[in-house]
């Protein structure tokens, strides 16, 4: 049976769903026992699983990225939460140094069973230092599966995955899901790390749009339905990135826009743009369109921020471009 459940129930239920199934399962972060984290993702696993495995501690990422991957090195499976992505950059040392690379350096001697979780708090107002999307800095480290749910299904399916997964896990959530309601069956699945999501098909553009912009793309898409048939593909998994789907839907559109919330230069889009160019540039009937913030500082001024962000008509301008093209 399927129901209604928001991104942030579809990610409680996944902790609690694994913390139950698996003991060496537990959760480490600032807030996220007495009050649940601060968007509620946690909330009432400390009154069901105690303090010995939902661990609130000392405002200190790197503390707490050192104590996930401590954990993970004597067999436990933690999953860290750090309460804005960019706040991780407090722990690039133990996030790139050593959870990416320790398995590699003992020659698959140890195993680095940890999931990072993290919020991308862009389009909330909340300022330069707390409104970064910063998904393209862990997709370039070798190492690391990034990860970045745009449904509820997908956040629980994924992050069950994620948790069982051997490999150190960034798995990064958009601030403004949380809240969005969505189908999630009741009964057990999980959602291979890896594999695309196909959310419209369609016969005269492919979008590729990674988290909030998932969402967004398959609106504008039905809102431009009687001009342009677009297909949008969510790579849910941007590293390893699932390439075949999204060269499969290129090779059928000739035609590809890629729609990020994160700045622009050496970005993901420029990544799916380079792969796309290498591998089916004579399918292509225009040129690859790339949507996505400016390259600045984010505003606290809410209107100052809309205009650094994409919006609509930079999709639909961007649709326009490559229709009007081949």
């Amino acid at each position: 049976m399927t129901r209604q459940i928001t991104y942030s129930e579809a990610l409680n239920e996944a902790l609690r769903e694994e913390m139950t199934r698996d003991p060496a399962v537990y959760v480490v972060g600032e807030d996220v026992g007495g009050i649940g984290g601060l968007f509620d993702v946690t909330r009432g696993l400390l009154d069901e699983f105690g303090a010995g495995r939902i661990i609130d501690t000392p405002i200190s990422e790197a503390a707490i990225a050192g104590a996930g991957i401590g954990g993970a090195l004597v067999g436990a499976r933690p999953v860290i939460e750090f309460q804005f992505v960019d706040f991780m950059t407090i722990a690039m040392d133990q996030i790139v140094n050593h959870a990416a690379k320790l398995r590699y350096m003992t020659g698959g001697g140890v195993k680095i069973p940890l999931v990072m979780r993290s919020p991308i708090c862009t389009g909330i107002s909340m300022g330069a230092q707390h409104s970064q999307s910063l998904e393209s800095w862990f997709a370039h480290v070798p190492g690391l599966v990034v990860i970045m749910p745009s449904t509820p299904f997908a956040a629980k399916g994924l992050l069950k995955a994620a948790i069982r997964d051997d490999n150190p896990i960034v798995f990064l959530e958009s601030r403004r899901l949380y809240s969005v309601k969505g189908e999630v069956p009741e009964m057990e699945f999980l959602i291979k790390i890896g594999k695309a999501a196909v959310h419209r098909k369609g016969s005269d553009v492919t979008i590729v749009a990674t988290g909030r912009m998932v969402p967004l793309s398959v609106r504008i898409a039905e809102d431009v339905s009687d001009t342009a048939d677009i297909e949008v593909i969510d790579p849910q998994t941007l590293k390893p990135l699932d390439t075949q789907t999204i060269l499969d839907s290129v090779r059928k559109t000739g035609r590809l826009v890629i729609v990020s919330e994160a700045c622009r230069s050496c970005g993901f889009p420029a990544e799916v743009a380079a792969t796309v160019a290498e591998l089916a540039h004579d399918d292509l009937k225009a040129p690859i369109q790339r949507v996505t913030s400016h390259d600045a500082p984010m505003p606290v001024s809410e209107p100052l921020e809309s205009a650094i962000l994409p919006s609509d008509q930079d999709v639909i301008d961007a649709i326009q471009r490559v229709m009007a093209k081949g």
